[in-house]
């Protein structure tokens, strides 16, 4: 779910992070009077699953935890920003929003430091953790934000995002159901040929700008690779570049083709897993979150999920993943303690399968991924392949990635090309650059 809910938040994070870092003088937090370790977050989808957790820790230890939950994710981002302004944070709390963001409660002072905890007993709790899942709440040493080297956040699941196909569709289209595309020109054929039997083909929620981002980022990772990425981003080279353009022109071929769903550009990622469900599409673009959305929508739904086809075999295909939900514990509480023990039960092998059992996501347990159903093992199977913005040494400038994200809608819908797009994102590069 993180992908999804963090979309909404980041522009409020970032407009006000800089509010947070006026506060780095305060020392202390007003906590609110309560027996319970409180922890805030916005996951409706595990609301009861939490609740069951927190008896059951009660029962256990005798300390009382305290879920609170609010909806939707840019309400629960204001009432965070406006609590670590008032300093009235609870024990424990999510943050939705870039690394940045995440950097600026650091830098304010309301962020515990977990890394000795982490270490203790030879790395024990490190240890039973996804590094991938690991890297969204760590800064190492020398990080452009600033922030001393450590981890300040506990991972509670894994997630990453990649192609989901209906093998009924495609045998109906007369395609093996059991080998899907493999390379990206096998996958233009397949959409020529869902097309030619008037089915629907490709479904993504590009409304949702990072949606198209993260796709076309992995493209690029496979056809320039990760060098030539972070030299764009860093500003030594150029988007208006040979192999960017490649990138922009994957979107004139599967919109030359008419392999896209009608309205993709305008439409949010529920609906478009809806089209998906209800089968409409025959390949979608979705989050390992889908595996529980899909089976609340169509429980009978015939479907797998795949690696993107790749474009060239010169560089390997990439895929945008991370720690789906993450929580930090509020460095001014009294009860900091308390709630490292909770997190790191938490986190343990048996509290994590009771989560995929009922979440169905991605653990951040690494001993928890044999109790998985088969098509969430289809993610995990490519977790070495992940990659994130938030792990990156670089920052894109928000101003440029709208503007790349932007033209390549504008090319779907067929108002400009793919040289026309490069060489506008490229001007905003250069300009922000220049400043």
């Amino acid at each position: 779910m993180g992908f999804k809910k963090r979309g909404a938040a980041i522009c409020l994070v970032v407009l006000l992070s800089f509010v947070l870092i006026g506060n780095w003088g305060c020392s202390f937090n007003k906590i609110a009077d309560s027996d319970s370790v409180v922890i805030w977050h916005w996951m409706t989808d595990r609301e009861d699953a939490f609740n069951t957790l927190a008896a059951k820790y009660e029962e256990l230890t005798n300390t009382k935890i305290k879920f609170e939950l609010f909806t939707p994710s840019d309400v629960y981002s204001q009432k965070i920003i406006a609590s670590a302004q008032g300093k009235t944070l609870p024990d424990v709390f999510g943050i939705l929003g870039k690394k940045r963001d995440a950097a600026s409660f650091v830098k304010a002072g309301h962020v515990l430091d977990l890394t000795s905890y982490m270490n203790e007993d030879n790395d024990k709790w490190r240890s039973m953790i996804f590094d991938k899942a690991l890297s969204l709440g760590e800064f190492k040493p020398g990080n452009v934000f600033g922030v001393s080297a450590g981890v300040y956040a506990v991972p509670i699941d894994l997630m990453n995002v990649q192609m989901v196909y209906n093998k009924s569709l495609l045998k109906k289209a007369g395609l093996d159901p059991n080998r899907p595309p493999q390379s990206w020109n096998q996958f233009i054929e397949y959409l020529k040929k869902l097309r030619a039997n008037d089915i629907g083909g490709f479904a993504s929620g590009w409304a949702e700008t990072w949606l198209i981002d993260s796709f076309a980022l992995n493209y690029a990772f496979n056809i320039m690779g990760e060098d030539k990425v972070m030299a764009t981003i860093k500003g030594d080279a150029s988007y208006n570049d040979a192999d960017w353009i490649k990138v922009f022109k994957l979107f004139e071929e599967i919109r030359d083709v008419d392999g896209l769903v009608s309205g993709v550009v305008t439409m949010d990622n529920k609906y478009a897993e809806q089209l998906f469900s209800n089968e409409k599409a025959a390949f979608a673009y979705n989050g390992s979150w889908c595996v529980n959305v899909y089976k609340g929508m169509n429980p009978d739904l015939d479907y797998c999920a795949m690696m993107l086809p790749a474009v060239t075999r010169k560089n390997p295909m990439v895929i945008w993943g991370s720690a789906g939900a993450a929580f930090y514990v509020n460095k001014n509480s009294p009860k900091a303690e308390k709630a490292v023990e909770f997190l790191k039960w938490l986190t343990e092998e048996d509290q994590q399968v009771f989560l995929i059992e009922e979440t169905v996501n991605l653990p951040s347990n690494k001993k928890s991924l044999t109790k998985i159903p088969k098509v969430l093992s289809q993610f995990a199977d490519d977790l070495n392949s992940i990659t994130h913005p938030n792990i990156w040494p670089y920052e894109e400038s928000p101003r440029v990635t709208e503007t790349f994200d932007k033209g390549i809608q504008s090319i779907i819908i067929g108002e400009k090309t793919a040289e026309e797009v490069a060489a506008e994102v490229a001007r905003v590069k250069e300009k922000i650059l220049a400043k």
